[in-house]
């Protein structure tokens, strides 16, 4: 069997500061530079661009852990939204789905606005 190599191989810091770092800004509605700025009272000094290449390599991969195999928003309150915009010179639904706090979960633009479409819609972004 193949070992895994190391995620956090080759990283100045430790592994339970990053992923406290991405955790925070993956749970609550924190800025890179919030969470800078909550390391930073703890003694622990790192850039905001640092924080956001955290989140951008381990984001994905710890999202995954903690939903499973699945993409689940159960628990969530999300309301969808509908508009007609024109994209190309060509007018085009584009649909989107909105959590409680205003932030995008998952959009698709359309050419037609049938059943099947929304359908298609709703299985892509639960």
């Amino acid at each position: 069997m193949a070992q895994r190599k190391n995620p956090f191989k080759r990283h100045r810091f430790p592994r339970e500061i990053i992923l406290l770092a991405v955790r925070w800004y993956c749970r609550y509605p924190l800025s890179c530079r919030d969470v800078r700025d909550l390391l930073a009272e703890r003694g622990v000094t790192v850039d905001a661009s640092t924080i956001h290449r955290w989140v951008r390599k381990f984001g994905p991969e710890i999202r995954k852990r903690a939903y499973g195999g699945h993409r689940s928003w159960r628990g969530l309150q999300w309301h969808v939204d509908e508009t007609y915009i024109r994209v190309g010179g060509r007018w085009c639904y584009l649909w989107r789905a909105v959590d409680q706090l205003g932030q995008l979960i998952d959009f698709r633009l359309t050419a037609r606005r049938n059943a099947k479409a929304a359908r298609a819609f709703l299985r892509q972004a639960r």
